[in-house]
């Protein structure tokens, strides 16, 4: 039908003429992008008598480009269809012998639903010893056999290839936080810019894609819908490893022969590391650029002015030990800093000379540091974050230098934001802040309405204060915290939902004056979770399921609430309800709500004193309830 020397375009006119008229079935195997389907699909006619064609990919975002109602979505196997397979290609559908069976299942449960690496176990010896073997160098034994092809596959289509060996680097099985791996890549220089777009946005694009490919793995989204954690199968990470090290990308310590250890770019310790392999890695990699380190028992910190990378602080690990600020400031190359610090009440004012740095993260032993006036002279800054415990000074009247990188400021204690310092913070797009002072001050909230960039903004006031009363909130605003003192809730309902784009809103320690909240048509368009925590004298809560929108989950903790509204049970979208340490009535009012909706599409989780046990006999598949210990 093709001549050999015809053009794409020819070739396909060529495919169109001989299907048109014709009923055809074809497949299209592992379609790697869409910019192909939307080459092809011109060539492909439509005769209105049911033909048929099949794409497989491991683009999860095909699908939708293509029908969704016709797509389906293959999960990792559970353990009895692993089990299936696996004696499928190893007994060819047959039982496994009874004397293989228990090691058998071992090595299944290892290769964690990942049917290729079931499959590539086809040609295994029946063996006890041999399949022993397998079970104890399972990853090696699969990457073996299909190094070559993943890495010919990775390098065809995915350009993005540091991004993804760098999942590799991080403990087996744990979630990683997405914001970590957004920081860590911006500052290893992996990301190239693009107009109008922050490093941080293009980051998050790669990650993206890595899940779209099924490169990585989504344990769960947050509660707006966005990607908060991430896991790298197994197998992957294995991969990534010892691409990595063949490459000199990063060693991790422990993992894999050092050989050529002092040429890695980058070294990693992991938890658990002994503290031989601790000393040896360190005094082997002089050159290393990077430093990730879980480690907890030594604090061992390579004398490296060449350092660009230091993240020695994880908040899921205990008795991580402390770094000297002063000396951490003398490795002026520093792009990324996350360590918890020795007591230190001032920062050094040599801060300015890291003339790199980008993200500063540092959970101090003091309540309270203080910066010096020079942070304000560091242009190249992308996230400050002190833990709530960072006390920002004025900056100099003498020189005017724009912040037009900083994303994010965290943990300012009492920060006026008045228009000299918000016109220098204009791109920022998280800011939390707490007002601790006992003073009648307004700190000037009123310009934040100016921060048009602002997604984040979360404002602790731990006294008595007039700050809602003058706050204003850009429309850009995505998710709102605030931590009043029985500050007046009148005062915030009535800013925030007009919002156009919050997601999120959680409140807490308000007052309702007058005992009641009545909602109207036209508020919270974009509203997906609601939280009240403490908020007093909430008696009644007057409300139509179309004020809500796109709510999909409503938590209430010690509300005074006497009964939830029934028509909260007609929001289409809503998900969830969870109730904590609240009224007996609002808990029964809820359970009546379920039981008048008959099929339900949400849950309702219920945490109660155990002087509430009583309650326990409203449990059901849709409503749960659990007893809280005291």
């Amino acid at each position: 039908m093709a001549e050999p020397d015809m053009r794409e375009d020819e070739v396909g006119l060529a495919l169109y003429k001989y299907l048109f008229g014709r009923r055809f079935l074809i497949v299209l195997d592992d379609m790697w992008s869409i910019e192909a389907w939307e080459k092809l699909q011109g060539y492909f006619p439509d005769n209105g008598n049911s033909s048929r064609i099949m794409v497989t990919s491991r683009l999860s975002n095909l699908g939708s480009r293509l029908d969704d109602n016709y797509g389906l979505k293959i999960k990792l196997l559970d353990v009895e269809s692993s089990w299936r397979l696996f004696c499928k290609v190893v007994f060819g559908g047959e039982s496994c012998p009874l004397e293989l069976e228990k090691i058998g299942k071992k090595i299944v449960k290892s290769c964690r639903g990942l049917p290729l690496s079931i499959v590539l176990l086809e040609k295994l010896e029946r063996t006890k010893e041999c399949w022993k073997s397998i079970r104890r160098s399972l990853n090696s034994a699969v990457n073996s056999e299909n190094d070559k092809h993943c890495w010919k596959i990775l390098k065809f289509s995915y350009k993005h290839l540091p991004c993804f060996l760098y999942m590799g680097m991080f403990e087996e099985d744990s979630e990683i936080h997405v914001s970590t791996v957004v920081k860590l890549w911006v500052s290893e220089g992996f990301l190239k810019s693009i107009t109008g777009k922050s490093l941080e946005t293009v980051a998050e694009e790669y990650l993206k894609e890595l899940v779209d490919r099924n490169l990585i793995l989504v344990p769960e989204l947050g509660k707006t819908g966005s990607i908060k954690y991430c896991k790298i199968h197994d197998l992957l990470r294995e991969f990534c490893m010892r691409e990595a090290q063949k490459e000199r990308f990063y060693h991790v310590v422990g993992q894999h022969s050092p050989q050529g250890t002092c040429s890695q770019c980058r070294l990693v310790i992991p938890r658990g590391t002994s503290k031989k392999e601790v000393l040896d890695a360190v005094e082997s990699t002089p050159h290393a650029r990077s430093y990730i380190s879980d480690w907890k028992r030594v604090r061992l910190l390579p004398n490296l002015r060449l350092l660009r990378t230091l993240k020695a602080y994880d908040k899921d690990i205990w008795r991580i030990h402390h770094y000297s600020l002063e000396k951490m400031f003398e490795l002026v190359n520093l792009r990324l800093l996350v360590v918890k610090a020795d007591r230190c009440g001032q920062l050094p004012s040599s801060i300015n000379l890291l003339w790199s740095l980008q993200t500063l993260i540092v959970y101090p032993d003091e309540p309270i540091i203080n910066a010096p006036v020079e942070i304000w002279k560091m242009p190249q800054l992308r996230h400050v974050d002190f833990n709530r415990g960072l006390h920002l000074p004025d900056p100099p009247s003498n020189s005017i230098v724009i912040m037009e990188n900083l994303h994010t400021l965290n943990g300012v204690r009492n920060f006026k934001c008045d228009e000299e310092i918000v016109g220098r913070i204009l791109n920022i797009k998280k800011l939390v802040l707490t007002i601790c002072e006992p003073r009648d001050d307004d700190y000037c909230v009123h310009n934040i309405e100016c921060l048009q960039k602002l997604e984040s903004l979360s404002f602790i006031c731990v006294r008595r204060s007039v700050f809602l009363q003058k706050l204003t909130l850009p429309h850009s605003l995505k998710s709102l915290d605030l931590q009043m003192w029985m500050g007046r809730m009148k005062d915030i309902l009535e800013k925030v939902s007009t919002l156009p784009l919050l997601q999120k809103l959680k409140l807490m320690n308000g007052r309702f004056k007058t005992g009641k909240w009545a909602t109207v048509e036209g508020q919270f368009p974009s509203l997906k979770l609601l939280s009240l925590t403490s908020c007093c004298n909430l008696k009644y809560w007057m409300m139509e399921s179309s004020h809500f929108p796109c709510l999909e989950h409503l938590h209430l903790h010690k509300i005074d609430l006497k009964e939830i509204p029934t028509e909260l049970g007609d929001i289409p979208t809503l998900k969830s309800v969870a109730l904590k340490l609240c009224e007996k009535s609002l808990v029964k009012s809820a359970k009546r709500m379920i039981e008048e909706q008959g099929e339900v599409s949400f849950k309702v989780e219920v945490q109660i004193p155990e002087e509430h046990g009583e309650l326990l006999s409203l449990l059901n598949p849709n409503f749960q309830v659990t007893v809280l210990p005291f």
